[in-house]
């Protein structure tokens, strides 16, 4: 099986913040889906990233849209490192909906903040299914497909004089003759399926 296949599906990508107490916090998502003629979307965390567990917990999250001016750095920012041991939220430019959660303002189109009505385990994953409480249109600048960041916007790691393993999804490069068949990478938590050998 070729799981190169599931990268034609067509989808885009978010930035999903969520609020518990005093702390704020995001993650890059790329599974928000409208699901029927209301305001209802489903999107899907990953259980190691600290915004599922802030979302399992308050029932709310904010997505704000990134367009095709976004920049690499606001996927690291967001994608490349975790809430446990940064705060993302410095040095960014951000406001708070009504519900008291930030959205991005910057490289953005429309946020959507969000109440969970349900959850379901995607053993890996949690999707959260949620009504959308309110929505705002920020900018007329295209929504970014993940297609369109795989082409346009994803730096091309350099890779001269490594050895080792890149991960597909972000780029990531693992040192070393030999993948643990049981590898996960430290950005984009894909398993080592998704790795090729540095040629």
């Amino acid at each position: 099986m070729n799981n190169k296949a599931m990268y034609n599906l067509t989808y885009g990508l978010f930035i999903c913040t969520a609020k518990d107490e005093n702390k704020d916090n995001g993650c890059i998502v790329n599974t928000v889906s409208q699901v029927n003629s209301s305001n209802r979307v489903v999107v899907s965390i990953n259980k190691n990233n600290l915004t599922h567990d802030m979302i399992l917990k308050t029932k709310e999250f904010n997505v704000s849209i990134l367009t095709e001016k976004s920049s690499f750095d606001t996927y690291k920012h967001w994608g490349f490192q975790s809430g446990k041991d940064v705060d993302k939220c410095i040095e960014i430019e951000y406001e708070r909906s009504d519900n008291g959660i930030i959205y991005i303002t910057n490289e953005t189109n429309a946020y959507l903040s969000c109440k969970v009505v349900q959850t379901v385990d995607l053993d890996s994953h949690t999707l959260f299914i949620a009504d959308v409480c309110d929505c705002k249109v920020l900018s007329e600048d295209p929504s970014v497909t993940y297609a369109y960041y795989q082409k346009n916007i994803k730096q091309k790691p350099n890779t001269t004089k490594k050895k080792g393993w890149i991960c597909t999804v972000c780029g990531y490069i693992y040192e070393g003759d030999i993948l643990p068949y049981d590898f996960i990478c430290p950005w984009c938590k894909h398993g080592a399926s998704d790795f090729k050998p540095i040629e």
